[in-house]
């Protein structure tokens, strides 16, 4: 039986965060790779300080990209034009350091075990995953993109909070933000935002009661719709004080080091991997975005108001190791059902994943803010429901076959 009341929090950052700008770099250098060489093998990691960007990894392709041309782009457009900010894509120093992808996980990558061991039965056979790992996939009716309310709202909000400042409306906005949302669930069912967080980065001068008041009415009015604000939700903004110092100037940034801004806000559980920087041989990347995919077919399709799916990979194997399913007592068939179509419909395999969305593009910078998963403002293989009336149909939840 579910609790009567219960209040859940997720948070949210600008692009101008420093461990996004990093995520972001990571990820501009994927694309730009996966745009001359789509079967280029990348793990590219960044980190950020004041005045200075560092790119390492392990890359392994036929195409050349300037990295620190790469960097300094994604900077700028964040908004680090001064150096005043800490950061100045025109002037800050660029570091790197990359090596080619290890042979040996190269080479089970390339030839599967099941390819090694006479057991491939098609293609997908063929490419083994990146690494071991757990993936995890969730999706549920909380709002229309099928993603949790608060991690909805928190995204919401900095995407607002960036808006504002590059469309001029709070001209003395800088680049980094944060915001962070508690929504009150009543039954399980969100009944009210109880408070709202808001940080953002601001020139020096302004006035405090001006900021308060334009983020209120320009950022957050905007976005939390007014039947879930009442006279009892606390809105803080700005709380610890004065924000002109941000960015990397305040707080180093790393890559990978948001996975749950990039997921679901803390609903689910996640494996670890990070996804940024990755090509999608790593299934930390595609076996996550995958999970998702078939998470939120399954809540489309009615079989499950709330769905969590665990896909376990071991590195070289094609083939998963093991699947496991939660509906939180919210399923509409019986588990082994879903469990049964899921396997029927989802091939979970990495070179599977890959043919099925079509992940051998530069998408990726994209979605390296503001979240990977409920994003309706971009056209996404992973966030589509095209398996839905199938499913709905197989399942005896429809009448007729779409």
């Amino acid at each position: 039986m579910r609790a009567a009341q219960t209040f859940f929090t997720s948070e949210s950052v600008t692009e101008g965060h420093p461990d996004k700008l990093c995520d972001q770099v990571s990820d501009a250098v994927l694309d730009a790779i996966l745009a001359e060489d789509p079967d280029g093998r990348v793990a590219c990691e960044t980190a950020t300080t004041t005045g200075l960007m560092i790119v390492i990894g392990e890359i392994t392709t036929s195409a050349w990209v300037d990295i620190p041309q790469i960097a300094r782009r994604v900077v700028l457009e964040a908004g680090y034009t001064d150096s005043a900010y800490g950061l100045d894509g025109h002037t800050m120093g660029v570091i790197t350091s990359i090596k080619e992808q290890a042979h040996e996980i190269a080479s089970g990558v390339d030839q599967a075990l099941e390819v090694r061991s006479g057991l491939a039965t098609d293609a997908f056979d063929r490419i083994g995953a990146g690494d071991q790992g757990m993936m995890i996939g969730f999706a549920c009716t909380e709002t229309p993109e099928l993603m949790p309310m608060p991690i909805a709202l928190a995204h919401g909000l900095t995407r607002r909070l960036a808006q504002a400042r590059k469309a001029g409306i709070l001209p003395y906005l800088r680049p980094d933000g944060k915001s962070q949302v508690t929504v009150e669930y009543r039954r399980g069912v969100p009944a009210r935002v109880d408070t709202v967080v808001l940080s953002a980065q601001h020139d020096p001068d302004v006035d405090p009661d001006r900021l308060r008041e334009d983020l209120l009415e320009v950022v957050v009015r905007e976005v939390i719709p007014g039947g879930l604000l009442d006279s009892n939700t606390r809105i803080l903004i700005n709380p610890s004080g004065s924000f002109a110092v941000g960015g990397p100037m305040a707080d180093a940034g790393m890559t990978g080091r948001k996975i749950m801004v990039d997921t679901y806000g803390g609903m689910a559980r996640h494996g670890g991997g990070a996804f940024s920087g990755k090509d999608p041989t790593k299934v930390d990347r595609s076996g996550a975005y995958a999970a998702r995919y078939v998470a939120k077919n399954v809540v489309a399709a009615g079989l499950a108001d709330r769905f969590e799916l665990q896909i376990s990979y071991a590195i070289g194997v094609a083939r998963p190791l093991a699947i496991h399913i939660e509906t939180f007592g919210t399923a509409h068939v019986e588990e082994e059902r879903i469990l049964e179509l899921v396997n029927r419909h989802f091939d979970l395999r990495p070179a599977a994943i890959i043919h099925e969305l079509d992940l051998l593009r530069p998408i990726y910078r994209q979605v390296a803010a503001y979240g990977h998963f409920g994003r309706p403002d971009l056209d996404l293989p992973w966030e589509r429901v095209d398996k839905a009336e199938l499913l709905r149909y197989e399942a005896g939840l429809a009448q007729t076959r779409a």
